[in-house]
């Protein structure tokens, strides 16, 4: 599908980034942006959220300086680069946009809708979204072909996936932008058509929702279970550990997105990450989940 007529927005002219929430993944999407040059405008509801996003930054630059992936001198030019922001209308200067707000589909209505009205016509949005239908949140905006997934892998400084994920109204040159821009950031962009959970999500969480259902159905600890995938089938960490850094309510919520959009029973949640869920065990943002975190 190619754009509209109107004029259209290349990876070479993309010197500003918006980019919408300070969480997790935004600020890791920011962290990526900025480490490679470009100018990024971090946008969040509350100062408070910026500030937090701000130190992980800090700290997480801090990381590579020790690994030798970052020159030290270079750390403060990289943060000279975050414009943080409480305003929406400040992200009127950006040339091309990255949602990364909760996985509420009413929240990011609100902040694409709010958004759309604010950019420039030729500017791409990317949604972050791990597993809502990219074709479902084109249509809240009036730029449907300007408007593509950019699936970042947490934690975003270190892990070099992006799913770029088309939208059933995706043009070719947002889709053919959006993929030399992750190259520009040094990650490798992977294609996936719009479909629930896209790949990773689809394969990852019900790998995570079975390793659940073996703790508790009595099958194995939680330390057994991630014992025999990481020496069994050589993962880096094993699947209940990962469900804590992820956070057991998101992988709920993608679980729900899978069962709602596939319609077949086999993806329902497991009791017990309900369960743990209800109880505020979210994971390692929390301080328990499977494993405990001291905080």
């Amino acid at each position: 599908m190619r754009g509209l007529g109107e004029k259209q927005m290349n990876a070479e002219g993309i010197r500003t980034v918006g980019v919408l929430g300070a969480g997790t993944m935004g600020n890791g999407i920011a962290h990526v942006f900025a480490r490679a040059g470009y100018k990024v405008i971090l946008r969040d509801l509350e100062q408070r959220f910026l500030d937090r996003g701000l130190e992980t930054i800090g700290k997480n630059l801090d990381r590579e300086i020790k690994k030798g992936k970052l020159a030290e001198a270079e750390k403060g030019t990289v943060l000279a680069r975050l414009q943080p922001v409480t305003d929406m209308r400040a992200i009127a200067a950006s040339d091309f946009v990255v949602e990364a707000v909760p996985e509420k589909i009413e929240i990011k209505r609100a902040v694409l809708s709010e958004a759309d009205g604010i950019l420039r016509p030729e500017v791409i949005i990317a949604s972050n979204t791990s597993s809502i239908s990219m074709t479902t949140l084109a249509a809240l905006t009036k730029r449907p072909d300007r408007f593509v997934g950019m699936h970042f892998m947490n934690p975003v400084p270190v892990m070099v996936l992006v799913e770029v994920i088309r939208a059933l109204q995706t043009s070719d040159t947002t889709f053919e932008t959006t993929m030399k821009l992750a190259e520009k950031l040094e990650k490798k962009p992977v294609a996936v058509n719009d479909a629930p959970g896209f790949v990773s999500n689809r394969v990852l969480m019900p790998l995570i929702n079975e390793a659940a259902y073996c703790v508790m159905e009595g099958v194995a600890t939680p330390e057994a279970v991630d014992a025999v995938m990481k020496l069994g089938m050589n993962h880096p960490m094993g699947p209940l550990e990962l469900a804590d850094f992820i956070g057991l309510d998101i992988c709920v919520d993608v679980m729900h997105v899978l069962q709602g959009g596939l319609g077949d029973p086999k993806y329902r949640a497991c009791p017990l990450l309900k369960k743990y869920v209800a109880a505020g065990w979210l994971g390692r943002k929390s301080g328990r989940g499977f494993y405990h975190y001291p905080s």
